[in-house]
Formats: C-alpha cells, structure tokens, sequence
C-alpha cells in the first residue's frame, strides 16, 4: 500500500538553539536500507570526530551548501543537486553546512 505524499523541502523550523533534524523517511529491515531527510542549521562534525561507517551511504544535498572532508583528500564543496557515494569505512566529517541544508540520505544494505 502506498504511503502519503511528502515534500522533502517543507521543514520544520530550528529548535532554539538550532538543531540538526533527522527524519527516517523509509525503512526496510529485510534489506538493511534506511532513507532519511536530514536538515542542517550550520552544523559541523565536533574537531577531530571522523564518520567511519559499516554501511556504504548515498547523499543529496537538495537545498543549501556543504562542504565535507574525506580522509586524504581535497575539501568537497557541495550545492544543491550535488550528490555523493561514502564507501563504507571512508573516514569523513562535515567541516561545515549551511543555515538552510537540506539532504537526503541513503544508508545502502546491511553493515559489512
């Protein structure tokens, strides 16, 4: 059965302070895949802290700017409609995003 329509560009607002808001949008356990909207405030990953995840992930910046450092390479400027593949076990951060980010992200298949 079909879900109802949902507008990844209608987001809530920021909490005061702001924070980055996470939205499991889909969910398939038999497959390990997870699809989530993820609106950031200006966020940064915290100095020193790299993602090193078991699972490959797939992100869209729809709305806003970003840019990312992965381990060993130049900093990734990204805009809206850029979008990106993270290996599993890529070392990576978010250095910084902008106040109005929007993303969508995919979590591929269970942990390797």
């Amino acid at each position: 059965m079909a879900g109802n329509p949902y507008n990844l560009l209608e987001v809530p607002p920021p909490g005061q302070p702001p924070e980055e808001i996470i939205r499991t949008l889909h969910e398939h356990a038999e497959t390990g895949t997870r699809i989530e909207q993820i609106t950031s405030h200006g966020q940064a990953s915290p100095e020193g802290f790299w993602y090193e995840q078991a699972q490959d992930e797939w992100v869209l910046l729809l709305q806003g700017d970003a840019e990312l450092e992965l381990e060993g390479q130049p900093m990734l400027v990204l805009r809206a409609g850029d979008s990106l593949h993270l290996p599993a076990r890529l070392k990576h951060r978010v250095h910084r995003t902008s106040a109005d980010a929007v993303w969508v992200a995919v979590h591929l298949g269970r942990n390797h």
